[in-house]
């Protein structure tokens, strides 16, 4: 379980131009949940990625995984908990790395690296054994550099990469957002298998309405730092697409605390409601 307590965080703190990126916001997710999060530009979506893992440090508030405190944690000492995949194909890999020694790097992350740290024909094979899940034929390439990769491939690749030792929680930003639909299309099916077959607890970051609509078993809102809106269930599913759009425009009408007195008002009769 993920337990997101009281978390804020601001940009230029103290200037006429400071940000509140992050306020007091507070989420408990449940272990194997699959979380989407929307929201305009600057509504705090990344940010709160970002405090998960470690790569921003929070001014208020505590992060807690599985009961253990990280929130003094480095980002690399929670390398343990987490596994991420970002929105550029070329983050989080080495491109002049072949594909199995990326996999092997991400095998070991977060481990006690012993004698064995290398690649040898066992760990070969079930990285090759990993590597057909992805259903591209990669695991008969395993010897090509990652660079040499399509946008889609590579990205598959970090998706496997980033659940290779099953993290607590997988956090996905915008991963699908750089590619060709046919790609991102085909990105996506690939995490809502990865996330079911190994009952990863997920949180999702996208902009893609259809996305949001479609994956995971709840949907958090989030403008100007602050969580306007959280749907799980029946409720999560009987939003549309048309409501979120709805939802989109009203931000821009309406002040925070406006918005979060409507934020129980998306129901499926009334795309208007929010």
């Amino acid at each position: 379980m993920i337990t997101i307590d009281s978390i804020s965080k601001s940009f230029g703190e103290g200037t006429p131009n400071e940000v509140r990126a992050l306020d007091s916001v507070s989420l408990t997710i449940t272990a194997h949940e699959f979380v989407i999060v929307i929201g305009t530009n600057g509504s705090g979506k990344s940010t709160l990625l970002n405090a998960i893992a470690g790569s921003v440090p929070l001014h208020e508030g505590r992060i807690l995984i599985d009961d253990v405190d990280v929130s003094r944690l480095a980002n690399h000492e929670r390398a343990r908990f987490i596994g991420r995949v970002f929105q550029n194909p070329f983050s989080g890999t080495a491109p002049t790395m072949t594909i199995a020694e990326n996999l092997r790097l991400a095998a070991l992350r977060g481990a006690r690296k012993g004698l064995s740290v290398g690649l040898n024909n066992r760990s070969i094979r079930d990285l090759q054994e990993r590597c057909s899940e992805l259903g591209m034929g990669l695991e008969h390439r395993m010897e090509t550099p990652i660079g040499l990769l399509s946008g889609g491939q590579r990205q598959a690749l970090t998706l496997l990469m980033a659940t290779l030792r099953e993290p607590k929680i997988l956090l996905l930003d915008e991963h699908t957002a750089a590619l060709d639909p046919k790609s991102a299309e085909q990105v996506l099916q690939l995490t809502e298998t990865l996330v079911m077959k190994h009952r990863l607890t997920t949180l999702m970051v996208t902009h893609d309405m259809q996305e949001a609509v479609r994956v995971g078993t709840r949907l958090v809102m989030m403008d100007r730092g602050a969580v306007i809106v959280d749907k799980s269930g029946a409720d999560k599913q009987a939003i549309t697409e048309e409501q979120l759009v709805s939802s989109f425009v009203s931000l821009g009408q309406h002040s925070v605390p406006e918005i979060r007195d409507q934020r129980r008002h998306i129901s499926k009769d009334s795309p208007e409601s929010t």
